[in-house]
């Protein structure tokens, strides 16, 4: 197939003329919607790519128009996935009338953006892949570091190759990395910020290594090479109380630092901002299993929103829209590497 599908999705066999001198803001005057570009290299097992499901998070398409800009010649063939293009031209995670892209690849949901994922999959599982790397930004302040939803020593090699922080993470299962999972070794990476050029260089040197690996090392992942985390639970702010940032008239007023708490272990008792005595719920914590946890991580007295136990977030934001959208933070622990004594 060489075109667009009745579910809106593009194969296309090479780059429109162009396309790597648009933005991500302009990719809609070339692609119509989502769009699997397939690029033939030296090595002919395919490395997957995906960009801009989330369309504000642009890091990822910068890096792959400066690789794909580099070579005439690719030392790997590519599978690029162009995701959310019309969130892109309005610099938005996704549009209102749309399912997040990064939570559509699993389930039967009965929109367009379901249909579509399910297409693409049933074709990518008729591939012999060689790695999947999705690629996303943060909102707020966050290290670099990467994603796997399998402890297996390929994948970790792979998350490895991105950053020694490497988060294992089961809930939420509908993101794009759990389904590549099931077809290959397969990471998403977190590149901070999508107006750092420090992402961008980054990721360059992630793609640049990936694309020349001819094989992942066959030796067990070794304690010293990795910081393993393990991801405990999501927070979300209830639908019922309003939250800000720095604002009192919220029910629930976050702490204007809130953060820098990513990745760092914080003791029972820390703050993390205020809430409204008619708001008696002010955080929804749950567990992989679905359970209500809040008790077991936050404590409400004074006014305050406070730890009750050791916790490391990540992926905490200031930004009150991407709260609503996705959710606060996940709450972490740390995880021996399988395997180690």
């Amino acid at each position: 197939m060489n075109g667009p599908s009745e579910n809106g999705l593009t194969f296309l066999d090479a780059l429109p003329s162009g396309l790597l001198d648009l933005p991500a803001r302009r990719l809609h005057e070339q692609l119509s919607g989502p769009t699997l570009i397939r690029l033939s290299g030296e090595d002919p097992r395919p490395l997957f790519i995906s960009v801009l499901l989330h369309g504000n998070e642009t890091t990822g398409w910068d890096a792959m128009r400066a690789i794909l800009k580099k070579y005439a010649h690719l030392p790997r063939s590519v599978y690029l996935f162009i995701g959310n293009v019309a969130a892109a031209a309005q610099g938005q995670r996704h549009l209102p009338q749309q399912a997040d892209y990064n939570r559509i690849w699993q389930g039967d949901g009965e929109t367009a953006e379901y249909a579509m994922a399910r297409e693409l999959l049933a074709w990518l599982q008729q591939q012999s892949l060689f790695a999947a790397i999705d690629i996303h930004n943060n909102t707020g302040t966050n290290p670099h570091y990467a994603c796997v939803n399998r402890l297996q020593d390929d994948y970790l090699h792979l998350a490895t190759l991105f950053s020694r922080t490497v988060v294992y993470f089961l809930k939420p299962d509908t993101v794009l990395s759990m389904a590549m999972s099931n077809l290959c070794p397969a990471v998403t990476i977190e590149c901070g910020k999508p107006d750092d050029a420090r992402g961008v260089a980054h990721v360059i040197e992630f793609i640049e290594a990936a694309l020349h690996l001819s094989a992942f090392p066959d030796h067990a992942m070794a304690p010293q090479d990795v910081d393993l985390f393990h991801t405990v639970a999501v927070v979300n702010v209830p639908e019922q109380c309003s939250v800000a940032v720095g604002d009192e008239r919220a029910d629930i007023d976050l702490s204007p630092t809130i953060d820098h708490y990513n990745f760092s272990e914080l003791p029972p008792g820390t703050s993390f901002g205020r809430f409204r005595a008619d708001c008696e719920l002010a955080l929804h914590a749950r567990d992989e299993q679905g359970n209500e946890v809040s008790g077991r991580y936050f404590e409400l007295r004074d006014g305050g929103i406070y730890t009750r136990v050791p916790v490391m977030p990540s992926m905490l934001t200031l930004d009150a829209e991407i709260i609503r959208q996705d959710c606060l933070c996940y709450l972490m622990e740390r995880l021996p590497l399988p395997g180690a004594d």
